[in-house]
């Protein structure tokens, strides 16, 4: 074989199949959904009160069956088929907005009711999740993870951040059931589209063991393995960050005497300048990786995130902060696309709902306290405090680096 001929053979890539498509298009369809539910939620809320800490009390619901329920879905995620999860996951989802309808239909609508609903579909995104990055593996060779899973972030980010918060602001303007019966049947048909997905996705176990046992091994192996270790304390890190600003950015945003002054659907438009920009980044991010490497992509993210999460503390411009959250955007998914394919490689397949979950633990485990803590901070201090006090934080990360340089993560990806 020429030389030149066996560099072709080198940039040929391996098709991602059937299987993985239609996961592919489900998701699409679920984030969607999510996308619509999440915008219509705090929409509706302010109707209801312009309180910052029980504005922000929506987010913590939403996003506390993370720190609650993550190691449960985790373990479930290993013992049983991750497709069939990802499907009840879905119907419940399906089932739960239009519970809201129909207490909205009958007068019964209240703050409460938000938040109850909002917690219940954080339960069922909790399971959901978990099981989608658990399965991915099963369906999709190891070389191409960066590849799955940067179209499978496109299309999530499309759907959830770019066509989703539109269409919820429209959806509300229109009428506050139609933001909920949407998501609904979306959930519904995406609940379909995974049956088309054939096989079984359950992972291999050799011995039967107990719920408690099956978490205490994936911590057991998130504890000890120090790269996985500090990737997760750091997006923790983040999603703290993160979660304050946006459990309080409605306030910031919406309204004549905001200081942004949108629209509901001039807000829904404004969050889709973080999408594109996170689908930009959906598409670069495999390149970027292999141009800069692991280590100094991961470097770089950590800029976007600070400027993504403070720069409200100086500027309440939609023609300055849009640009920004693009930039912001693009480099979030930068960091997903790395340490999720990551941490795909490195878990063995029937530890991978377990690791995902412990994980999560600590990177998804704090958005409620974020959310929880933006609230107060925003109650107290004024809101553009609360994003320069987030920017802060997440600059300080960077210290955390020298853990992370390309040796390391080159030597834990050989390894496993």
């Amino acid at each position: 074989m020429t030389p030149h001929a066996a560099q072709a053979n080198k940039t040929v890539r391996a098709p991602l199949g059937a299987s993985y498509w239609k996961l592919w298009a489900s998701s699409g369809l679920s984030n969607l959904a999510d996308g619509v539910f999440k915008i219509a939620l705090p929409l509706l809320a302010i109707q209801l009160t312009q309180s910052p800490v029980l504005i922000a009390g929506l987010s913590v619901a939403a996003t506390l069956p993370w720190l609650l329920f993550t190691l449960t879905a985790g373990a479930l995620a290993d013992r049983l088929d991750r497709r069939k999860l990802m499907v009840w996951s879905n119907l419940c989802r399906a089932v739960l907005p239009g519970l809201l309808v129909g207490a909205i239909l009958l007068d019964w609508g209240s703050l409460w009711a938000l938040y109850v609903v909002a917690l219940m579909v954080g339960v069922a995104e909790t399971l959901y999740d978990t099981s989608a990055q658990s399965i991915l593996p099963q369906v999709v060779h190891r070389d191409e993870l960066s590849r799955a899973n940067g179209r499978l972030y496109g299309i999530e980010l499309i759907t959830n951040q770019f066509i989703g918060p539109p269409l919820g602001g429209l959806l509300v303007a229109l009428g506050v059931v139609a933001g909920f019966a949407v998501p609904a049947a979306l959930w519904l048909v995406a609940a379909g589209g995974l049956l088309l997905i054939r096989g079984s996705f359950r992972a291999e176990r050799e011995h039967t063991t107990t719920l408690r046992f099956d978490i205490g091994e994936g911590l057991r192996f998130l504890r000890n393995h120090r790269i996985l270790r500090t990737l997760a304390v750091m997006t923790g890190v983040f999603n703290f960050a993160s979660s304050a600003a946006f459990a309080v950015l409605v306030l910031f945003a919406v309204g004549p005497a905001s200081p942004m002054g949108l629209s509901a659907t001039g807000f829904g438009l404004f969050l889709t300048t973080s999408a594109v920009g996170a689908f930009v980044g959906s598409i670069i991010a495999e390149r970027v990786e292999a141009r800069l490497g692991r280590s100094a992509s991961l470097t770089l993210a950590i800029f976007g995130v600070a400027l993504f999460v403070g720069a409200p503390a100086i500027t309440d411009s939609p023609y300055v902060l849009g640009p920004v959250f693009f930039v912001g955007g693009m480099l979030i998914v930068l960091w997903n696309v790395i340490t999720v394919s990551l941490r795909q490689r490195i878990t063995p397949n029937r530890l991978l709902g377990r690791v995902n979950s412990a994980y999560r633990l600590l990177a998804w485990g704090t958005m409620p306290l974020g959310a929880a803590a933006g609230g107060l901070l925003a109650q107290w201090l004024g809101l553009q405090a609360m994003f320069a006090i987030m920017g802060i934080l997440t600059l300080a990360l960077l210290g955390l680096m020298p853990t992370l340089t390309s040796k390391a993560i080159t030597a834990a990806d050989i390894q496993s």
